[in-house]
């Protein structure tokens, strides 16, 4: 009776562990089937945090596996029109209209709306120099200055060390587009008698010209642009321009920067191959404050764009919450570390 017992028991346990690894091996092979939703990497920061929060809550809430490729945005946009990349979360696209219009037409590629629609570029100061700053006992120097055209009144507050009969304008750097649009602005608006055009040899040399400023509580005029950590960081007001008028910016640039559409694009096989995520997707969307906010988190605390995806989660959870269901939603914040 006993022996009988003892391999009724036996043949329950090898049962049991039979049907254990049967559940196991159906878990990896239906894990196994998913392919991997491809987000492509660009090389800037902002895209590659976006990467990071879609693909978390892809990986926790959707249970898909996800995968980065780094590329630049020609291949980015040949790899999204063969299905090889999945996902490309911010595009500039009036930087890419020729072949954005040619995919689009074709049926390779889906627009699913913009991913920020408040991006900025254009001329600003520090806002100390219009408000003042108690706290650090600075007072208002420009106190009345609102337009491009209020500058001169004040060239002598950015007086120019090499030029001292001139106020020193930062423009951006030698080569890029938008410095030679700042140079026409400044002859358009008739400041080339009263500032000189100042070009930075480099991105971190522009953006620490204003940070350095800033410290001291000094005076700065020129360009830059939003997203980024320096907007997150640093209180900056624009200086108003006439309205964005497609005739003048093709003469004389003598008017606002056109707005840019830095949308989300999918390939159109998407839609099929994981409908949730296509869904999610459909309804991501952030503001250019945000992500002022996280690229500063990000300098100031050197983290990955891994870490600043996560810190987006958490600071902005009632943003990303409305993208996904509520038991989604619950995954995706047990997940967090």
């Amino acid at each position: 009776m006993t022996k009988k017992r003892n391999h009724t028991i036996k043949a329950g346990v090898i049962v049991f562990a039979i049907a254990m690894l049967l559940l196991t091996f159906s878990s990896f092979t239906v894990a196994a089937s998913k392919k991997p939703i491809v987000f492509g990497d660009n090389s800037w920061d902002s895209v590659q945090v976006h990467n990071r929060i879609a693909g978390f809550i892809v990986k926790h809430g959707y249970g898909c596996p996800v995968d980065y490729i780094a590329v630049n945005t020609a291949p980015l946009m040949l790899g999204l029109s063969k299905g090889e990349i999945d996902v490309y979360m911010e595009s500039w696209t009036q930087n890419m209209q020729e072949i954005y219009d040619k995919m689009i037409n074709d049926g390779t590629m889906l627009d699913l709306g913009p991913n920020f629609p408040d991006s900025w570029q254009g001329w600003l100061v520090p806002t100390y120099m219009i408000k003042g700053d108690p706290a650090r006992g600075i007072k208002a120097t420009t106190p009345d200055l609102k337009s491009v055209f209020d500058l001169p009144k004040y060239w002598k507050i950015f007086k120019d060390p090499e030029v001292p009969n001139k106020g020193r304008f930062y423009n951006s750097i030698t080569g890029w587009q938008c410095t030679k649009h700042n140079s026409m602005k400044l002859k358009a608006y008739g400041l080339d008698k009263y500032f000189t055009d100042f070009m930075p040899g480099s991105d971190p040399a522009l953006a620490g010209s204003i940070a350095a400023a800033y410290k001291k509580g000094q005076a700065w005029v020129g360009y830059y642009w939003s997203p980024t950590w320096v907007l997150g960081l640093y209180d900056m007001t624009p200086l108003e321009e006439p309205a964005h008028d497609p005739k003048v910016w093709e003469t004389t640039k003598g008017c606002e920067y056109g707005r840019f559409d830095v949308n989300i694009l999918v390939n159109s096989g998407l839609q099929k191959k994981a409908p949730g995520v296509f869904e999610f997707l459909k309804r991501y969307e952030t503001t250019c404050a945000q992500n002022n906010k996280f690229l500063a988190y990000m300098r100031e605390s050197k983290g990955s764009t891994q870490d600043t995806a996560i810190w987006f989660l958490k600071k902005y959870e009632c943003t990303w919450t409305k993208w996904v269901s509520p038991d989604m939603a619950k995954k995706v914040k047990a997940a967090l570390p």
